[in-house]
């Protein structure tokens, strides 16, 4: 499988986040949380918060990551690390590509963050 189609630009303004369902690489659905931070740049990532299982893609938007709404753990957009307590294990990050106003992911190349 390559990038596909995840989102049009228009739809994540600048400083948010929204889940979306993609197609994973066994052919199952699955779902990722795409952030824009304030300056533009788009990221995705695992939908589910590692600490309390709640959406990414309802979380407070910054500058470089993403807080989960149901307890506060933050996450680096970019590399999917934790930022602190109470999150301590990293979520997965994937490869954005614009197509003129489409969003597209690579769930294939998952990235692992290192600790």
């Amino acid at each position: 499988m390559t990038a596909q189609s995840a989102a049009f630009l228009d739809d994540l303004a600048p400083g948010t986040a929204m889940s979306v369902a993609v197609t994973a690489p066994d052919g199952s659905d699955m779902t990722i949380a795409l952030v824009r931070t304030p300056d533009g740049q788009v990221h995705a990532l695992d939908d589910e918060c590692s600490h309390g299982r709640a959406s990414l893609g309802e979380g407070d938007v910054d500058a470089s990551s993403v807080e989960c709404w149901k307890h506060g753990a933050r996450f680096d957009v970019r590399t999917g690390r934790p930022l602190g307590l109470p999150a301590t294990r990293p979520v997965l990050t994937y490869p954005v590509t614009l197509d003129g106003e489409v969003i597209l992911v690579d769930v294939d190349a998952a990235a692992t963050p290192t600790p």
